[in-house]
């Protein structure tokens, strides 16, 4: 048995900011009171000056394990994870081998219990051909479903309309999808070639052929297809102003069977930054207009996107540095997504509870996990202290990720994670880390 006191925080929870302790035994919150806690407990920790927040919890990650691990694994990045304030992840199925069977699902779960420090859940992937797979999913035990309705490798791209049509009539959890229009792309790429030549084309044509109308003729696809069968959908990384207009503020989260997300880098840059940054913001779906950015940040405040994640999808630098056409998509985010969000507060375009609505409380809410993401007694210890007034820039001295690099370097953020407790384990502390204990596998109340 262990225990925990933690006095003279500043909670952010529930969309309220106040002064409180929080006293936690073994794995859960036990007590918390804005009077202050007398109790005896086996380590103190004087939060006076820090904010207390849930842990977050990212709804889309890519760890790079099994086969890829090259570019990132379980242990290195969710080091990263819970070095950023991150306690709970939900990582993607195109690995090698893809996660298209229950037995290579769990293979992951088993990994993961192995070396994860942040609690974690696994999706399952959809092919044109695993639906009875699909249907042996315990939704209790598995965070979701996961369509690759475009950009994809091996056989992952679903796009047997039949088999999306059983596939959203038949599969009864949360089915997340990634979508554009792969034919479009390719047409658009290929009208590029004839104009320009393949040897012209980099970084800067890649928001022109991942286009606006690729993402919204895939999601509003998607969106049908969910109406029709009912289908409880979550819409991943939207990328445009266009794709806003599929979604809805009128109902609350609890209410809604079409939920979206947005991820940090279609936040902070946009296509200008192309002409700096080449491929190593090279994602998709692409980052667009500093116009869609805006119409992205202002759909998350007014509720028509639910959640903000981060798409953490690391390659190596040599990968990055190809040609444009070679280089793949993606790149690491994850040690530094609660960071980008707490500069929009210091810039005055977001509040600290929106944030921690965004990234704590309606994930857990939107998948059902089961006693994480708010600050409640019964509830999980999964907690984050934050300084809001130290600084720090990014550097390759301070990157985790195992491929060492990110597009923040040279950023500068006001703001730092001081201390992650994970299941009432102070898993990083000041820049320490304890690895004596690893995260748990993610229920949910389904």
């Amino acid at each position: 048995m262990s225990t925990l006191l933690i006095r003279n925080a500043q909670l952010i929870n529930e969309n309220k900011i106040y002064f409180a302790d929080v006293f936690i035994r073994n794995e859960f919150i036990e007590k918390i009171d804005t009077n202050g806690i007398a109790m005896q407990a086996d380590r103190i920790i004087n939060a006076e000056g820090l904010y207390l927040i849930p842990g977050v919890i990212d709804d889309q990650v890519h760890f790079r394990e099994p086969g890829l691990t090259h570019k990132g694994e379980i242990y290195t990045e969710a080091k990263a994870a819970v070095a950023g304030g991150v306690t709970s992840y939900m990582e993607m199925p195109n690995t090698s081998p893809s996660a298209v069977t229950i037995d290579i699902l769990e293979e992951k779960y088993t990994r993961a219990a192995q070396c994860s420090l942040a609690n974690y859940s696994f999706f399952m992937g959809t092919t044109n051909t695993n639906l009875d797979e699909l249907l042996r999913i315990d939704a209790t035990k598995v965070c979701g479903v996961k369509i690759f309705m475009g950009s994809s490798t091996g056989n992952m791209v679903v796009d047997d309309s039949k088999a999306l049509e059983r596939v959203f009539a038949e599969v009864k959890t949360l089915i997340a999808t990634h979508c554009e229009d792969d034919p479009m792309i390719k047409a658009n790429l290929e009208k590029l070639k004839v104009e320009i030549g393949e040897e012209n084309i980099d970084a800067t044509y890649h928001a022109k052929i991942r286009s606006e109308d690729a993402c919204y003729k895939s999601s509003s696809y998607a969106v049908e297809l969910a109406k029709k069968h009912n289908t409880r959908l979550h819409i991943l990384h939207i990328s445009t102003a266009k794709e806003l207009n599929l979604l809805r503020n009128d109902i609350p989260l609890s209410k809604k069977r079409i939920t979206a997300e947005a991820c940090i880098h279609h936040l902070w840059f946009s296509d200008a930054d192309y002409i700096s940054k080449g491929n190593f913001i090279k994602w998709n779906p692409a980052i667009k207009t500093a116009a869609d950015s805006t119409a992205i940040f202002n759909a998350i405040l007014d509720g028509r996107i639910d959640v903000i994640a981060t798409d953490h999808a690391p390659h190596t630098i040599e990968e990055k540095s190809q040609s444009y056409i070679k280089a793949p998509s993606g790149g690491p985010l994850i040690q530094h997504s609660l960071n980008a969000m707490l500069e929009f507060y210091h810039n005055g375009k977001i509040s600290l509870e929106t944030i921690v609505q965004k990234m704590c409380h309606n994930v857990a809410e939107l998948f059902e996990i089961d006693r994480r993401g708010f600050i409640r007694e019964g509830f999980y210890a999964d907690l984050v202290l934050v300084d809001l007034k130290k600084k720090y820039t990014v550097d390759k001295s301070n990157i985790l990720y195992k491929c060492n690099w990110s597009p923040f370097e040279g950023t500068t953020f006001h703001s730092l994670v001081d201390t992650t407790i994970v299941n009432g384990n102070i898993v990083y502390n000041k820049g320490k880390f304890d690895e004596s204990k690893f995260g748990k596998r993610i229920l949910f109340n389904r």
